[in-house]
């Protein structure tokens, strides 16, 4: 089991993701675009830095939904590699078996 406030501190990362997701998409329009001033791309750019740093999709890790552990995590399945294990033993994934040759 990972650390419970290792989980926690995700958990509000997705939260906060969520949140500013339409700001940060906006700003991040605006710098791109080819037909917004130097000054308003520069405005924007200043706003998105302001933001919390946690709002960043790219700080968010995925983790296994049962255990918590965050390296060796399947995003197909959303369990770490050992829960995935288990699990296909048990005939709980369908269409997922050990392989054997």
């Amino acid at each position: 089991m990972a650390k419970t406030s290792m989980v926690n501190r995700d958990i509000k990362r997705k939260k906060l993701v969520k949140r500013h997701a339409v700001k940060r998409a906006e700003l991040k329009k605006i710098i791109s675009s080819e037909g917004a001033s130097f000054d308003e791309r520069m405005e924007a750019s200043a706003k998105l830095q302001k933001m919390p740093r946690d709002s960043s999709p790219s700080r968010v890790r995925n983790r296994c939904a049962l255990t918590g552990r965050s390296r060796g995590v399947y995003a197909k399945f959303g369990l770490g590699r050992n829960k995935l294990r288990e699990a296909t033993m048990r005939g709980d994934v369908p269409g997922l078996r050990k392989a054997s040759w």
